[in-house]
């Protein structure tokens, strides 16, 4: 685990990238890896605050297997789960995802290595805000996926919407995304919208812990 600013810590998982954040006391797990990164996670949580049922509250940038996949194998986690409300049906099993469409089929192809977390999951709206993260849409990579950006903590987590390859963000992919031109055009609102941020997290890669929003805005001009 790696400090990338005081009170935001970078939880490499190997492949996938899980954030612990000390905002202004309230403990947030953001992201959960995959179902093989318990101990991963278990071991990072107690460097940091001591045992798992220390954390508050769980912020998920989206369902996929791997930002899931530890929820229901933390044994003492009691903590409510938060998540865009698109998606909010996959993580609490009501619904699986659209098999009609490539990335959906690919989720619902591995949803049995997932449960359902074992606390309440709520679902988060544009906007809404969490301690001092402010929630914003920014669906393409899944309808539901979510940035949670802190003013305060000049932080903002960015899940699978870009990635970090080679110093610099990508958009997602075709290939695991379910609709190229919505994240296309999250990136660009968001470049424009979101306040400026030095810590820029990322789902995959390294995260940056300085000139977070002027990397992710070079992202949204090279879509031009």
């Amino acid at each position: 685990m790696r400090e990338l600013r005081e009170g935001v810590w970078w939880i490499d998982c190997g492949g996938v990238n899980a954030y612990l954040v000390d905002d202004g006391g309230t403990l947030t797990l953001i992201d959960a890896g995959l179902p093989w990164n318990r101990k991963t996670i278990q071991q990072a949580v107690s460097d940091a605050a001591g045992s798992l049922a220390e954390i508050d509250r769980v912020l998920l940038t989206h369902y996929d297997i791997d930002h899931v996949g530890t929820l229901a194998k933390l044994a003492d986690l009691d903590a409510p789960v938060y998540v865009g409300r698109d998606d909010y049906p996959f993580v609490t099993g009501e619904r699986a995802p659209p098999w009609r469409n490539h990335k959906g089929a690919f989720q619902r192809a591995f949803g049995w290595l997932t449960d359902p977390p074992a606390g309440p999951v709520e679902p988060v709206d544009d906007g809404d805000q969490l301690g001092s993260f402010t929630a914003h849409h920014a669906p393409g990579h899944t309808p539901g996926h979510t940035v949670y950006v802190s003013e305060e903590l000049s932080t903002a987590v960015l899940g699978d919407l870009v990635r970090e390859n080679d110093g610099r963000f990508v958009p997602s992919p075709y290939s695991i995304s379910y609709d190229t031109a919505a994240v296309r055009s999250s990136i660009r609102s968001l470049a424009e919208d979101l306040p400026a941020f030095e810590v820029a997290a990322p789902g995959h890669g390294v995260p940056f812990k300085r000139g977070g929003s002027e990397r992710f805005a070079d992202c949204a001009r090279q879509l031009d």
